[in-house]
């Protein structure tokens, strides 16, 4: 499978990144980074530290946008992630092997894109600038998307807002052009399913005791851990990203439901809210008429030890079974 990721790297893209990096069934074409739980410039060195611990020198990686479409971001997520990403703790990893391309995240997407000789799978799971922006600028490469599997988004209330997720809410205008706009197929992993495929402590220092990588990345989780503690209500850790990743890497490990998705892009108390229409399309059509709806691939369940040992075996090293 050809796969980009698209990311901001935080904790939980970190275990994505490496969920991706070491699958021996993934041809990693190349990452990109995005504004977002830090700044751009800590989210693109992070983004390197992690491709050099994966001994992944093969992977091109690009910067890409520092702040979203339309308006500013209002705030980061240093209350989960830490000062640099990674709770402080960026600095522990190798320091980047490889130089940027030099033609920016949106140039190396759509070169990947077109030199791939079968359609590809982004998978974004940062805010959707630079996706949104290669729609934009790129609608001849639309063909060469095999999917989209996004992480973002909350059907029943948000964390970063009573409503709204950190990823949607951090640009909901390229949100909203990527999920509702109908150019490329799309699935959406909100917080509603995430947050149940929380892992706990055993978990963890199975991560830790699997060998100098798993302790690398257990190394990176402490303020991570601790933010989660107070969001959970008890001693583990949200794999927000990886989740996504998991589905990515593995098609059909989570169980998706179709529904036409919008974000709000008002500036009342529901912006960056994922707006998933589920009423049964009978009702739609006879409420709303013909209009056609374009519908999300939305997933909303999964075998939850599955999950949790699919990706902990992945990052742990056990490569293809």
């Amino acid at each position: 499978m050809k796969l980009i990721i698209d990311t901001d790297p935080g904790v939980d893209d970190a275990f994505a990144i490496a969920l991706a990096a070491l699958s021996d069934d993934v041809d990693l074409l190349g990452v990109t980074t995005v504004f977002g739980n830090v700044p751009l410039s800590a989210t693109t060195r992070n983004a390197q530290r992690l491709l050099a611990l994966c001994k992944r020198t093969d992977v091109p990686i690009a910067a890409g946008a520092q702040r979203p479409l339309v308006h500013p971001q209002p705030h980061r997520a240093r209350y989960a992630h830490g000062a640099d990403g990674l709770s402080g703790r960026a600095g522990t990893l190798p320091e980047p092997a490889r130089d940027l391309e030099p033609t920016g995240a949106v140039g190396l997407l759509a070169t990947l894109l077109a030199a791939a000789d079968e359609p590809v799978t982004l998978v974004p799971i940062g805010p959707l600038t630079n996706i949104a922006t290669l729609l934009a600028a790129h609608s001849e490469l639309r063909e060469k998307i095999a999917r989209v599997v996004i992480m973002g988004g909350a059907l029943a209330g948000g964390n970063t807002t009573a409503a709204a997720e950190f990823n949607i809410w951090s640009d909901p205008e390229a949100a909203h052009r990527v999920l509702a706009g109908g150019e490329v197929p799309c699935v959406l992993v909100p917080m509603d399913l995430t947050y149940r495929c929380a892992v706990d402590e055993e978990w963890l220092r199975g991560l830790a005791e699997s060998g100098p990588l798993g302790a690398a990345l257990h190394g990176l989780t402490p303020d991570y851990v601790e933010y989660y503690r107070h969001a959970l209500g008890w001693p583990g850790l949200v794999l927000h990203d990886a989740v996504a990743m998991a589905e990515a890497v593995r098609p059909g490990i989570l169980r998706t439901e179709a529904y036409p998705v919008e974000v709000d892009c008002g500036f009342g108390p529901g912006r960056g809210a994922t707006l998933a229409d589920q009423r049964r399309p009978e009702l739609r059509e006879r409420v709303d008429g013909e209009r056609a709806a374009v519908e999300v691939e939305v997933a909303v369940d999964t075998d939850l030890d599955e999950l949790r040992a699919f990706v902990l075996d992945r990052i742990a090293g056990g490569g293809v079974r």
